[in-house]
């Protein structure tokens, strides 16, 4: 695309938009809810669309990306967004009335996607939608699929709303495309930090800046969960917490802390997770690496066969032959994470070490699978409340968070949100 159509493409949705708003805000709503149903239903011929044509986009295998849609989708039903449409704002008719407290959307909202993992843009076309902004959306590099196929969906649904949702599609580096993108009203943003920083450098205060940038989540397990069953199921949902999406996902898991005074809990924690996640290799066959993936990999799993052949207590189970990777470490410092089904087992006395060893991640601290805490749980989960987490939930639950769920600690539809307060008498 040229930058021309780009700004044709944001007159039209303005355009769009105003006789959106001219119609009751709960109509909007309803059909929303009808779309996410679409993506709710494994049936539906757009879940099957997605199912066939993710694959190929981005390397996942096709049991993986059904498997991942199954879990990920199922919180996403027409019933969960109005009851979230309630939450946070309230009775729809606020968006249409002329008095008090008045809620309304930006003229137009740019929405730049990262990823490759469909349910986070699917949930960032929809909410800007939620208060009538009309959506211009450019689609992440390693998912070109997802965004056109939602686009097209909402258009099925309400064909008034359709017109409301555009993709604009251009390479990385066309900075004139990039350009006429940021003349959007509000403008919504994935990706690492360091883009994320850049593409704030070029938003104008008068604009409304809504940013996600990196994250990462963690598994802690306590005492009850090391051993026995207890330690067989954690171990099994850690694991599948990990093999979905291959581990590429801000809820994907990357370091399970071992806690208690039991020396030899991590490395009954590093076995039963190293058989869990062959067992995934066979169910779900990790995807396509890319070259510096496998690389990073590699390298990962190189330096931990060194420190292990150099004694203290280091030991790697697996390794990329066996596509997947458990490294036990001898201590819980931060080490760098190279994805693709591959966790480190950390060792930790207590709750408090636990939070001290998290402590400088905190800054991307955004979910934490907690089991076997018994009393401890409480304050395990004050503190890393305290550190910012966003989502504490049970192992295996990690990829299929509900749709309230407070991403990076704030509200879903809000930050898309204008208030006007009316005052009386006037």
């Amino acid at each position: 695309m040229t930058a021309a159509e780009i700004r044709e493409q944001l007159a039209e949705l303005r355009e769009a938009g105003v006789k959106l708003r001219r119609r009751p805000a709960r109509e909007t709503h309803a059909s929303l809810a009808r779309a996410l149903e679409l993506w709710a239903s494994p049936d539906s011929s757009w879940r099957r669309r997605l199912e066939q044509e993710l694959p190929g986009a981005t390397g996942f295998s096709r049991e993986n990306v059904r498997e991942g849609l199954a879990r990920g989708l199922a919180p996403f039903r027409g019933e969960a967004w109005l009851a979230l449409v309630r939450a946070e704002l309230g009775d729809p008719a606020r968006l249409d009335a002329a008095q008090g407290s008045m809620l309304s959307g930006f003229d137009a909202t740019a929405v730049v996607l990262a990823g490759s993992i469909p349910q986070p843009t699917l949930l960032a076309l929809l909410s800007p939608l939620a208060l009538r902004s009309p959506v211009l959306a450019k689609p992440a590099s390693r998912d070109p699929v997802t965004a056109g196929l939602v686009a097209e969906s909402i258009a099925e649904v309400d064909p008034e709303l359709g017109r409301c949702i555009a993709i604009a599609r251009f390479g990385s580096g066309d900075e004139a495309c990039l350009r006429a993108l940021l003349e959007a009203d509000c403008v919504a943003a994935t990706g690492s930090d360091a883009s994320i920083a850049a593409l704030a450098a070029r938003v104008l205060p008068k604009q409304r800046l809504i940013a996600s940038g990196h994250r990462l989540s963690l598994a802690a397990l306590g005492p009850e969960a090391l051993r026995g069953d207890a330690l067989a199921a954690a171990a099994e949902a850690i694991a599948l917490d990990a093999a979905l999406w291959d581990q590429q996902g801000c809820l994907s898991p990357l370091v399970v802390y071992a806690v208690g005074s039991d020396r030899e809990a991590p490395d009954r924690l590093a076995e039963a997770l190293a058989r869990a996640l062959a067992s995934l290799e066979r169910r779900l066959p990790r995807g396509q690496l890319e070259a510096a993936a496998a690389a990073a990999f590699r390298q990962e799993c190189d330096g931990a066969e060194l420190r292990a052949a150099a004694g203290g207590g280091v030991r790697l189970l697996g390794g990329p032959a066996q596509r997947y990777a458990v490294v036990r470490e001898a201590d819980s410092a931060p080490r760098p994470a190279p994805l693709n089904r591959f966790l480190r087992v950390s060792p930790v006395e207590n709750p408090e070490e636990l939070l001290a060893s998290i402590r400088p991640l905190a800054a991307h601290l955004a979910g934490v699978a907690l089991a076997g805490f018994g009393r401890d749980l409480d304050r395990v989960a004050r503190g890393l409340a305290d550190l910012g987490a966003s989502r504490l939930c049970p192992p295996g639950e990690l990829q299929s968070p509900p749709l309230a769920w407070h991403h990076e600690g704030r509200p879903v539809l809000l930050p898309f949100a204008r208030f006007t307060d009316r005052e009386a008498p006037m």
